[in-house]
């Protein structure tokens, strides 16, 4: 057995920012990577038997934490319990620093959690502060700017809590990924079982609650990031003009833009571009939307999210290489590492190196699908 506090893992495949090395050994003490290398290890440790070796996953947009809280439709789960669950499955899937992602702004029309988000806020604190929690849990508000009490809900939560990452979200009929207003229809006709007439409404309310809330809310949320120093995301972007709007509000990364133009235009605006792992697993996006291999391929991929699958981040990273000849591994675990790890200010994790975190996970492939088999986070193994 080795000590927990202080060991070395040898005969790993390591995946450093820049090469793969066989055979490779890292030493960990005090939570941290003390010392990395080839071959013989300075001391007996911890065999990885070849496995792969990467640095802990570093998540910056998940929604799952709402499948565990609200499991079915108008059903809430009990707050600490659905945290815990979350946690649990986050850890699993190698992801050592998750942003929790909690909407603000109510949906007039379709009941949804974003009422709640005090609710879960104040159940990750506690969860936080009794040392259950296996990863590192930071926020990343999602605001939705077309809604009455969206700055309510901000302005409760910024009282008590710190915004690490904002995204200005807007979902309206005929704005962004519902463009068109026919796939807006199709979306909501197939997954939230409404009728026609129904929609109708929906579309004429969600216009009016627009015209009266938008402008002013986008413009009060910038303020509010920028106050609390927040990095600040642009969501769904569909064209140039999204991509220039970005560029001056700050917008530092893009969230699943969904035209090439869009994230051709967002890159030459210097704002990171991000897309969904599911996207990667699945071949395409499952509401019509750009590939992110499409994106990759162009060298228009900068981070993966899992989106609606914790599961898809390790997933798409392994997948990545094989979707996009342009793309190694080193270069597709940094998109779920380093590189969103650098994107929100954390200079302590995301590589395995000397002096970051020892927040690593041991892989072992099933013909091609990544395992997650060990995952340490601080250097205290957590999964």
């Amino acid at each position: 057995m080795y000590d927990p506090r202080e060991y070395v893992l040898t005969n790993a495949t390591m995946v450093l920012p820049d090469l793969v090395v066989e055979n490779g050994w890292v030493a960990v003490a005090d939570g941290k990577i003390v010392e990395t290398g080839e071959g013989t290890a300075p001391e007996r440790g911890f065999d990885l038997e070849g496995d792969y070796l990467v640095p802990g996953l570093v998540e910056l947009h998940t929604d799952h934490l709402e499948s565990h809280f609200s499991p079915r439709p108008h059903v809430r789960w009990h707050a600490l319990a659905s945290v815990m669950a979350y946690d649990a499955q986050i850890a699993a899937a190698g992801i050592t620093t998750v942003f929790d992602s909690l909407r603000a702004g109510s949906d007039v029309d379709v009941k949804t959690i974003g009422a709640d988000l005090l609710t879960l806020a104040d159940a990750i604190d506690a969860a936080r502060a009794t040392g259950h929690l296996r990863v590192d849990h930071r926020t990343h508000i999602r605001c939705e700017i077309a809604t009455p009490d969206v700055i309510e809900h901000l302005e409760a939560f910024t009282a008590r809590y710190p915004v690490h990452l904002m995204s200005l979200m807007d979902h309206t009929p005929g704005q962004r990924q519902f463009q068109d207003l026919e796939t807006w229809r199709k979306f909501y006709l197939r997954n939230k079982g409404v009728t026609e007439a129904q929609a109708e409404r929906m579309i004429s309310g969600r216009l009016e609650l627009h015209r009266l809330h938008a402008k002013d809310n986008r413009a009060r949320l910038i303020e509010i990031a920028e106050e609390f120093g927040a990095v600040l995301a642009s969501h769904d972007d569909a064209t140039a003009a999204h991509a220039e709007e970005a560029a001056e509000n700050g917008v530092a990364l893009a969230e699943f833009p969904t035209t090439i133009a869009a994230a051709e235009a967002l890159r030459d605006a210097g704002i990171d571009v991000m897309m969904g792992g599911p996207n990667i697993v699945r071949g395409g996006s499952h509401s019509g939307n750009v590939a992110a291999e499409e994106l990759a391929r162009a060298g228009l991929l900068d981070i993966l999210s899992s989106d609606y699958v914790p599961a898809s981040l390790l997933m798409s990273a392994f997948e990545l290489p094989r979707r996009a000849a342009n793309i190694d591994l080193p270069t597709a675990i940094r998109t779920v590492t380093l590189t969103p790890a650098e994107a929100t200010g954390l200079d302590d994790r995301g590589a395995i190196a000397p002096g970051l975190r020892a927040d690593l996970v041991r892989v072992k492939l099933a013909d091609t699908t990544p395992i997650v088999r060990q995952v340490w986070r601080e250097g205290r193994r957590v999964s």
